[in-house]
């Protein structure tokens, strides 16, 4: 598709893109739309996640900034969605609290739309939250 323009950034995101074959954003038009960021460190290859689920939510807002930011974006005030998906979320009521928590924090001009979803599991066994972001970036 002529049209899109996917982007992978160093370390992490050109591993996945590689292995996984999968790429960590989309530009359509306006829109940024951004793959499930994990709390990884970004410059490792393989995932090198995070401990904790306090930290592992930090990294993945991160992970979004990043992303957004190596797709020509300005970074987390353009995002108006994300949707994060949480391991064990009925036995960790916490993380909705780490979750708003970061969201104040990461979000002081605007509240983007939020859906959590409780999952079994994600895509490494390590990882405990995965967030999606689309934001808008205006071409002008």
């Amino acid at each position: 598709m002529s049209n899109l323009q996917y982007i992978n950034y160093k370390g992490y995101g050109e591993y996945a893109h590689e292995v996984f074959g999968y790429s960590q954003a989309v530009r359509v038009g306006d829109r940024i739309e951004i793959s499930g960021q994990g709390g990884w460190d970004p410059e490792s290859g393989p995932p090198a996640l995070k401990e904790g689920l306090e930290q592992q939510i930090e990294q993945a807002f991160k992970n979004v900034d990043l992303t957004l930011r190596t797709a020509g974006g300005k970074g987390l005030s353009q995002v108006f969605q994300i949707r994060s998906y949480h391991v064990g979320l009925s036995q960790s009521p916490e993380a909705v609290e780490i979750m708003s928590k970061n969201i104040k924090r990461f979000f002081p001009e605007h509240r983007p739309l939020w859906t959590c979803i409780g999952v079994e599991k994600l895509g490494d066994p390590a990882m405990l939250v995965e967030i999606e972001a689309v934001a808008y970036d205006p071409k002008t």
